[in-house]
């Protein structure tokens, strides 16, 4: 039987949906989170609420992985806001600050899915812990999807940094 869920558990899961969906929106248009629009401001006050209110959550009572995780898509998504400012990097600030806000859409969802994994569906979840072959499979998936598509992130900014200079 699954753990029971909290009240701060239960709000923090809709509260993390927030970032989820602004960033697959994200995603879906922009074929990236850019911060300069609505929903990439939203992606990132989201992801602010969701890995605050995940400090709260601790099933060994104490700083855990999936702090540890919430710490570094924070310093992730700032330091990719940040990075545009910093001119000795040149032209590969796009690349950074796109490698950042990605980089913190992965990692925000490496406990959603061991979380959903072994407590869904209710009566029998799909997964025991974070060491479960369905765990670890989901995962391994999601780290391919994520370097493959940061691939594609880079040859698109390529293509359009190429497209707007020669234009």
């Amino acid at each position: 039987m699954p753990h029971p869920i909290s009240a701060l558990g239960a709000g923090h899961t809709i509260i993390s949906l927030i970032p989820l969906i602004a960033g697959v929106y994200s995603f879906a248009r922009y074929r990236k989170i850019d911060s300069a629009v609505p929903a990439g401001k939203i992606y990132f006050i989201g992801l602010v609420l969701a890995v605050l209110t995940s400090f709260g959550l601790s099933s060994t009572g104490g700083f855990n992985v999936g702090h540890a995780l919430g710490i570094l898509t924070l310093l992730a998504a700032g330091g990719a806001l940040y990075v545009p400012r910093v001119s000795f990097l040149g032209r590969v600030r796009p690349y950074l600050s796109q490698f950042g806000l990605t980089f913190s859409f992965f990692l925000l969802m490496v406990p959603g899915i061991n979380e959903t994994l072994t407590r869904l569906p209710v009566a029998h979840p799909l997964a025991a812990g974070p060491d479960s072959p369905a765990v670890r499979g989901a995962l391994a998936a999601w780290t391919l999807l994520f370097v493959v598509g940061f691939a594609l992130q880079g040859w698109w900014t390529y293509k359009q940094r190429r497209s707007t200079a020669s234009a």
